[in-house]
C-alpha cells in the first residue's frame, strides 16, 4: 500500500559545489546538516547529481509532514546557520519550498 503524502512539502535545494572546498562540503553535509535537519523534524529524501546539462550541480530534498512544519524549520535560527553555512560550499544557491509530489520535481 502506498503511503499518503497528503500535505507534505518539500524544500528543494539546489546549487554547484565550489571545487576547491569539495571534500569539506561533503563533511559538512553528511557530518552536520542532514542531521541536524533530521533532528528539527525534516527528512532527507532526494539528493541528484546533474551529470550532463546546464543545470545545478546538485539538487537535495528535504521532506516535512505539512507545510508549516517546514516553515518551522524555516524560520529556525539552526536552519539560518546551516544554510549559511552551506553557503561557503556552494554557488548559484536556490531554495525552493512545494508541495510534495511522488515524482522529480526541480
Amino acid at each position: 500500500m502506498a503511503q499518503d503524502y497528503t500535505g507534505y512539502t518539500k524544500i528543494l535545494l539546489s546549487y554547484d559545489i565550489i571545487p576547491e572546498t569539495q571534500e569539506s562540503y561533503f563533511q559538512f553535509m553528511l557530518g552536520e546538516m542532514v542531521p541536524a535537519v533530521q533532528r528539527l523534524g525534516l527528512g532527507m529524501a532526494e539528493a541528484w547529481h546533474t551529470a550532463v546539462g546546464n543545470y545545478p550541480l546538485r539538487l537535495v530534498v528535504f521532506v516535512g509532514e505539512s507545510e508549516e512544519a517546514v516553515e518551522q524549520v524555516l524560520a529556525s535560527p539552526e536552519w539560518d546557520d546551516y544554510e549559511t553555512r552551506l553557503q561557503h560550499y556552494v554557488t548559484n544557491y536556490t531554495r525552493r519550498v512545494v508541495p510534495f509530489r511522488d515524482r522529480f520535481q526541480f
